[in-house]
C-alpha cells in the first residue's frame, strides 16, 4: 500500500524504534516529520535526513526538537508540522522512559518525570492527534508488555505506561466517525541502549528466556507492524497489540 500524499509524524523519531519504523514508511513514499527530544540526538537527526534523502530523493524530511512533556510544547510540534507539510495523516508516538526500582527507593521527583514522559505525553499527542489528523488517518503509541505481567521493580513504568490503553481506547471511539484507527503496541523487552542500563546480567539473561528463540524483541520485530496498522491495518482500532514474542499474554 503507498503513502504517497501522506505525512507522518514520528515522536522519538531519530533513533533505535522510531528510526526503524520511519525506514519502514519512507520506501511507501511517505512524508516524514521526525521529532527528537534533546541535542543529544542531533546528530542522528541530521543523519537520519541525510540517510531519507540520499535513498528517496524528493520525498521531504524534517526533524523537530522539543521536550513533549508539556500541552504546549505538544501542540506546538503538530502545529510546526502542519505548517511545513500542510497536513499529517500518521502519528506514532514513541516516546517513553523505564525505571526499575523498589517503590521505596522511588523519590517524587522521579515519580513524576515517569508520568510526564509516559502518561501526560502520550495524552497530549493523543489530544493534538484528535484536533490535527486528517479524517481516515492512523494513530499509534507504543506501550510495553509489562501491562501483562506480575512483577515488581516496575510499578513506576509499567503504571505509568498503564494509562495509555485508556487513552486510546477512549480516543478511539471518539475518532471512530472519522474513520482514524487509533491502537497502542506493546512491545518485549526490546534490544536497544535504553534496555541494559537498569538491567544486570542475570535479568537480561531472563528476559531473553521468555522469548522465542531466546532473545529480546528488535525493533525489526516491531517496525512491520506498525507499518501494517498504519496501511493495510486500519480496520483494527481501540486495540493494544502485545508484540514480544510470547514474554507475555493476557
Amino acid at each position: 500500500m503507498s503513502l504517497t500524499g501522506k505525512v507522518a509524524l514520528i515522536t522519538g523519531g531519530v533513533k533505535n524504534l522510531g528510526a526503524d519504523i520511519a525506514r519502514a514508511l519512507a520506501p511507501l513514499g511517505a512524508s516524514l516529520a521526525l521529532h527528537y527530544n534533546s541535542d543529544r540526538s542531533k546528530q542522528d537527526a541530521e543523519s537520519l535526513e541525510k540517510e531519507f534523502k540520499d535513498k528517496f530523493p524528493g520525498t521531504k524530511v524534517k526533524s523537530y526538537q522539543g521536550n513533549l512533556t508539556t500541552e504546549a510544547a505538544v501542540e506546538k510540534l503538530f502545529t510546526d508540522v502542519k505548517s511545513d507539510f500542510g497536513k499529517i495523516d500518521i502519528v506514532i508516538n514513541t516516546v517513553g522512559k523505564v525505571l526499575k526500582k523498589d517503590i521505596t527507593s522511588i523519590t517524587e521527583a522521579e515519580y513524576d518525570e515517569m508520568f510526564a514522559v509516559n502518561s501526560k505525553c502520550a495524552f497530549f499527542v493523543l489530544k493534538s492527534s484528535a484536533k490535527h489528523v486528517e479524517d481516515g488517518g492512523r494513530v499509534v503509541t507504543i506501550v510495553t508488555a509489562l501491562l501483562a505481567a506480575f512483577t515488581g521493580y516496575y510499578s513506576s513504568y509499567a503504571g505509568s505506561k498503564a494509562p495509555v490503553e485508556h487513552f486510546t481506547r477512549a480516543v478511539s471511539k471518539e475518532l471512530q466517525p472519522r474513520l482514524i484507527s487509533v491502537n497502542a503496541v506493546a512491545p518485549g523487552p526490546m534490544d536497544t541502549p535504553f534496555f541494559y542500563p537498569q538491567e544486570s546480567p542475570e535479568a537480561v539473561a531472563y528476559h531473553k528466556s521468555q522469548g522465542l528463540g531466546g532473545r529480546l524483541t528488535g525493533t525489526q520485530d516491531i517496525a512491520p507492524l506498525v507499518k501494517f496498522l498504519v496501511t493495510e491495518g486500519g480496520w483494527i482500532t481501540g486495540q493494544t497489540i502485545f508484540a514480544n514474542g510470547g514474554y507475555t499474554t493476557r
